[in-house]
């Protein structure tokens, strides 16, 4: 304990930055902070203000019952010597925009192909404390370091606890809290994009890309959560995009709906039974619509010994494959679950998704993301108009944060995260 109180020493270096108001039982402080903020350590909460540049040389701690709200445009630096960890015990709303998102990165000239898969910093860690935590328009890349005796999760008994372990980009963990990660990005990480263990969830609009060294999931979620996870796109995560579990036995039993999602050579990297796209497991209820994989290793798969739970539902996908391969390796079998009016074909290249620019013969270990690619639909899709809407969201009517409501988007009729432009 010792150790912990002479890091947070870190924090008298900011005090100066701290004011309180009470907002629903939360202290706020809306104290702005400068442009070019450096040497951050320690305890932060308040508000880093639009367009500033925020250098941060340790471990960052939100105390409980405080918040940090990061506003558009910030450009927080993670020290790439001290690869810090951001943990949350209160609550951070990052506040970006399409025009101007908040971004946490590394300094630029490590920002390079030999970091591709980061390693870099930590990653944002909810404690069981946090009880909101927002991600609009937020870009996370180079992170997940390998947890150390030294490092201040294992101290603090988060996350896994254990030496060894690769952190993910995000972890939340408060069964009771909420969780909405909206339009934001997700790459160059060394293991999981998310590993969510509780909560009301909603990931909408977001991009997963280029993660996983040996392991790693685009959304892996446990027991404890609610979530509506639609209109995402996961290309080339070293495991799959989803793995759906209820592992943990927490409360409330894990329940998720996956709409609207496109995945694109995920598993390729890790040829193991759990290398694919979309991995179930330990009775979690899943629901799946209108999800569109394209030249991914697998379909959705199924642990045999550990079942999903009965009421299950899985409609309305679309599955395209480059090579026999990939086509035979998402035909149903008793692992790979046959979805109700799914878009699948025995024949190589039937079911063209036609994407206005993507060349579907891309490498399916392809790591390196093309940001001039284009996922929208082109006429004559086959994916354009099978897609359905008869189901119901967790969260038809979106979830409260900060005061602020965000909606879980509703169905479309065509399969894929991405229609017609």
């Amino acid at each position: 304990m010792m150790k912990i109180k002479v890091l947070l020493m870190g924090a008298v270096l900011i005090t100066a930055l701290f004011a309180s108001c009470e907002k629903a039982n939360v202290d706020v402080d809306t104290t702005p902070i400068p442009v070019n903020t450096s040497g951050i350590s320690g305890e932060v909460y308040g508000i880093w203000t639009k367009g500033s540049v925020i250098r941060v040389t340790g471990d960052i701690i939100v105390p409980v019952d405080k918040s940090l709200t990061i506003e558009e445009g910030v450009l927080v630096i993670m020290d790439t010597l001290a690869r810090p960890e951001f943990i949350v015990k209160g609550n951070l709303y990052s506040r970006g925009t399409v025009e101007n998102p908040v971004k946490i990165t590394i300094e630029e000239n490590y920002r390079n192909e030999a970091h591709k898969l980061g390693k870099m910093w930590g990653g944002i860690l909810g404690a069981p404390t946090c009880k909101e935590l927002l991600l609009d328009h937020t870009i996370l890349e180079y992170g997940g370091s390998t947890v150390t005796e030294a490092s201040m999760s294992l101290k603090l008994g988060l996350y896994k606890a254990a030496a060894g372990e690769n952190l993910p980009a995000l972890w939340f963990s408060n069964v009771k809290g909420k969780l909405v990660v909206n339009g934001s990005t997700i790459r160059h990480f060394q293991e999981d994009c998310t590993y969510i263990e509780g909560g009301q969830i909603i990931f909408t609009g977001n991009r997963f890309y280029a993660t996983g060294l040996t392991g790693g999931e685009g959304i892996n979620i446990k027991s404890g959560c609610i979530a509506d996870v639609s209109y995402n796109l996961f290309y080339s995560n070293n495991t799959n995009a989803l793995k759906l579990s209820n592992a943990g036995d927490r409360v409330p039993q894990a329940h998720v709906i996956a709409f609207n999602n496109t995945m694109l050579n995920t598993g390729w990297r890790r040829p193991t039974a759990k290398g694919g796209s979309v991995w179930v497991e330990a009775s979690v209820f899943v629901e799946m619509y209108n999800n569109l994989f394209a030249n991914t290793r697998f379909g959705i798969k199924r642990d045999v010994k550990k079942l999903e739970d009965a009421r299950s539902k899985f409609r309305n996908s679309l599955y395209y494959g480059e090579t026999q391969t990939i086509v035979n390796q998402f035909q149903p079998t008793a692992e790979i679950v046959g979805g109700v009016n799914d878009v699948i074909s025995a024949t190589v290249k039937a079911n063209d998704p036609l994407f206005v620019n993507y060349p579907l013969s891309t490498s399916t270990d392809n790591v390196t993301f093309n940001e001039g690619w284009d996922f929208h639909l082109q006429a004559g899709s086959a994916a354009l108009n099978k897609g359905t809407k008869d189901f119901v969201r967790n969260f038809p009517n979106g979830i409260t944060i900060n005061g602020e409501l965000y909606s879980s988007p509703e169905p479309s009729s065509y399969i894929g995260a991405y229609g017609a432009k």
